[in-house]
């Protein structure tokens, strides 16, 4: 049960492409009540079974840049002349009613949030090699071959930002690496920041008030 004054964490989490963050994600909402997503905003066309406040916030390019000029986004990016961002209003309130939120987005994302939020928890997820990757990336089959060696090419880049996070999962087994993410939410909750606001009362009652 949450306690006055107890505050959710931020949970970014990064990864390259094919390292499977997606679906360990899906995995982590669905054992864990107290997780959620963020959901971004965009300026990218709403794709066949998507839908508005689900998938993504889906807006105009107009609306997206005066969202920017007013602060709103606690990060954002324009990926292939479409811009996405990160709500900053909803993620700090989702927050301040006890409830963990996690973001998924890349690692200069991640750098943004950190420096307006450095109390998040960073969580870096990685194939347990180059050429299993590149087999999950195949084997996806909705690829073409150009577009997988530019993906297998960023992978590089964003796994050279790894040592900046927090936290760094092998995703060679799934059970194993879903396991380990949880760990880390539960170990979270454990810790002396939260459980001093949790137990105030207990940890008065045993220290008699010192």
């Amino acid at each position: 049960m949450k306690q006055a004054g107890e505050q959710g964490t931020l949970y970014v989490i990064s990864a390259p492409s094919g390292a499977g963050k997606t679906s360990l994600v899906s995995g982590m909402l669905q054992e864990d009540a107290r997780l959620g997503v963020s959901i971004s905003h965009t300026t990218r066309p709403m794709r066949e079974g998507e839908q508005n406040g689900v998938n993504y916030h889906f807006v105009s390019r107009n609306e997206f840049e005066a969202m920017v000029a007013r602060g709103d986004f606690l990060e954002h990016a324009d990926v292939f002349g479409n811009y996405y961002g990160t709500s900053q209003v909803w993620v700090r309130e989702t927050l301040a009613k006890g409830q963990d939120v996690i973001l998924e987005i890349d690692w200069q994302g991640a750098e943004q949030v950190r420096r307006l939020i450095p109390e998040c928890v960073g969580i870096f997820i990685v194939p347990p090699s180059a050429e299993i990757l590149r087999e999950r990336l195949v084997g996806r089959g909705t690829d073409a071959p150009e577009v997988i060696e530019r993906r297998l090419r960023e992978a590089e880049e964003e796994c050279s930002h790894a040592v900046e996070f927090d936290y760094l999962v092998v995703n060679d087994e799934f059970d194993q690496a879903l396991t380990e993410l949880l760990c880390i939410v539960r170990s979270q909750r454990l810790s002396m920041r939260n459980q001093q606001i949790r137990h105030a009362r207990l940890l008065a009652g045993l220290s008699g008030g010192h």
